[in-house]
């Protein structure tokens, strides 16, 4: 029997409890620290760190400060100048108010704090060493506050062992810092990472501009605003934001960026209605999107997570409703697009992609207007390209329009049956069959063969990823020169990872190199991957470069992640083939060491065997 009895903790063991709520790693430091800052009313926010915010973490703003009691009172367990009673727990409109953020952070680090009143002679300079009060001073320094956190979990080494690599905490980090320079546009945001600038936002005049200078002018023309006035009555939601164009080959990028009340943070509401009001994309791939809900602070509950990441809505129906009419208002409304490509108002619609006309048409679905158009395939049989025959890419035009999913499909295309290829019995195992019919391509786009062990269903999408991965997973894929170099602008996050990756990628066929601010200048591309638009390549290599593990195995596995990026862009299409298109994909999968499945571990075949046939038509 446990004679263990309940017994008060020590106060330097309930520190280190408590900061585990609010001290997750760096990145959680960085934003409790910009949010106090936000709602000092800072006009100047400057965060600094070393070392992925393990040895070092700043965060300078100009905001209102404090005096010397203040400051030490923010030392305290539940001490907060941003809720007076409990009637305002119910009505948050600030980013922090637990109260516990400061003292948390102090416990587990070497903490320092100097701030100034604006109207005061002197500023004040305090140092804590993990939660005991160290050395206290006047001290001269402009208006506002500097925080410094170093050695954080200095005192809780298993804290730290669970951190990740320096460039994984970096991009956390990177992560709150644009989350807040999108829901405030208004302040200047700067980003030193050991020394180095990695990001400097001036103030914008609208979200627009600030999208603009974040992720480029490509973000701005592959997406859509998205608008819904505040209506009168009982909640009074506002809905703004941008949304990526659903008729895009490949995506932009995966982020989504939900704001509520300005708050970085989501609710299981809001993501059902994005996926049931947006058109579904092969893949069931997100889309790209900077969403903002605005509503009176009582009908939201901020104080659901410890780390205030997700909310939970009073009228979950209404604010469910009001996202799903925005997003479909903006798909589906015609638009018209400025004349002028420079970001200038929240309100006006992105440029076209286009350059050749300065006004894009979005059309609504329609079964009986909305035609599907199929883009014809070439025909071409060089055996150096083979993939080319069946690219996915579709180049953005100054017209656009979305085929309605309850449009009637085009009827099967038969290929003819003498479209036959005999392959050698050379022995090789590894070959899933020694010769084959090609039967027929299904309305779905899957191909049907004939071979000599049964009846083969390919998926022509799975197949073209395969093919793709081990071509240029094993460098077979030369370079191909484009015609007009491309001029690609990133978000920091992605420059950064890019940039660590360039040697890699020029040895997989990439001549790239940069060019200026967050921007790289492209003058080939790996063959195989010349129809797909280099930007979507950029970005989808550099979010997979993010994902949890891509640092591992050196460069060997950073090339086994481009290669998995380069596939993933062929997936996706059901493009009707012609018979040479369809004879040369298969004989390039007949070549791959793992023709059965593609790098994500999908089927690319299914196989019915002559005996299973047999078996089922009873002609045994």
């Amino acid at each position: 029997m446990n004679e263990n009895r309940v017994r008060v903790l020590p106060i330097h063991v309930a520190n280190k409890i408590s900061a585990g709520e609010v001290v997750e790693r760096p990145a959680s430091v960085v934003k409790e620290l910009v949010e106090n800052a936000i709602d000092a009313g800072a006009s100047n926010i400057r965060i600094s760190i070393v070392s992925g915010g393990k040895k070092l973490i700043s965060v300078q703003d100009d905001g209102c400060g404090m005096v010397k009691e203040d400051a030490l009172l923010s030392l305290e367990r539940q001490a907060t100048s941003k809720i007076l009673d409990e009637s305002d727990i119910e009505n948050i409109t600030t980013l922090g108010f637990r109260g516990e953020a400061i003292p948390s952070i102090a416990s587990v680090s070497r903490f320092s704090m100097t701030t100034r009143r604006k109207n005061a002679d002197e500023g004040f300079f305090l140092q804590v060493n993990a939660g005991i009060l160290a050395e206290t001073r006047s001290a001269g320094c402009p208006p506002g506050t500097v925080i410094e956190v170093k050695d954080l979990f200095c005192n809780v080494p298993a804290r730290l062992k669970f951190l990740k690599s320096n460039m994984t905490e970096e991009s956390h980090i990177k992560h709150v810092y644009t989350v807040h320079a999108l829901s405030h546009p208004q302040i200047s945001f700067s980003l030193y990472i050991d020394g180095r600038e990695a990001g400097n936002l001036p103030p914008a005049s609208s979200l627009q501009e600030r999208i603009h200078d974040l992720f480029g002018a490509e973000f701005l023309e592959a997406a859509l605003p998205i608008s819904l006035p505040s209506e009168e009555g009982r909640n009074k939601i506002k809905i703004s934001g941008f949304i990526e164009r659903p008729n895009l080959s490949t995506p932009t990028r995966k982020e989504q960026y939900i704001f509520v009340n300005s708050r970085p943070a989501t609710a299981p509401t809001i993501n059902y209605a994005l996926r049931e009001s947006y058109p579904r994309k092969q893949g069931d791939i997100k889309p790209s999107v900077i969403l903002f809900i605005d509503t009176d602070a009582s009908m939201v509950d901020v104080n659901v997570h410890p780390m205030k990441r997700e909310v939970r809505f009073r009228d979950n129906a209404s604010i469910r409703n009001a996202v799903a009419k925005a997003v479909k208002t903006a798909i589906f409304t015609p638009t018209s697009t400025s004349t002028s490509s420079s970001p200038s108002t929240s309100s006006s619609t992105p440029p076209s992609p286009s350059t050749s006309t300065s006004t894009s048409t979005w059309t609504s679905p329609s079964p009986s207007t909305s035609t599907p158009t199929p883009t014809s395939p070439s025909t071409s049989t060089s055996s150096s390209t083979p993939l080319t025959s069946t690219s996915t890419s579709t180049p953005l035009t100054s017209t656009s329009t979305w085929t309605s999913p309850s449009t009637p499909p085009p009827p099967p295309t038969p290929i003819p049956t003498e479209v036959e290829l005999k392959l050698s019995d050379d022995g090789d195992s590894a070959k899933p069959w020694r010769w084959f019919n090609i039967l027929a391509q299904t309305q779905n786009g899957y191909v049907l063969l004939e071979t000599d062990a049964g009846i083969v269903t390919i998926n022509p999408a799975a197949a073209r990823e395969r093919i793709a991965y081990e071509r240029m997973r094993d460098l077979k894929s030369p370079s191909q020169p484009l015609l007009i170099p491309e001029t690609i602008s990133l978000s920091p996050a992605d420059t950064a990872r890019i940039k660590e990756a360039i040697d890699i990628l020029h040895s997989m066929g990439f001549s790239i190199e940069e060019f200026g601010r967050n921007t790289f200048k492209i003058d080939a591309l790996p063959q195989i991957a010349a129809n797909i638009p280099a930007e979507s390549i950029l970005a989808t290599i550099s979010s997979d470069l993010a994902e949890p593990g891509s640092r591992r195995g050196g460069d060997r596995w950073k090339e086994e992640i481009i290669a998995k990026s380069i596939a993933r862009s062929f997936a996706g299409a059901k493009l009707k083939m012609s018979p040479e298109g369809a004879k040369e994909m298969v004989e390039e999968l007949c070549s791959c060491k793992m023709p059965y499945v593609c790098p994500r571990g999908k089927p690319v075949m299914i196989f019915t065997s002559n005996r299973e046939l047999d078996r089922k038509f009873d002609r045994r």
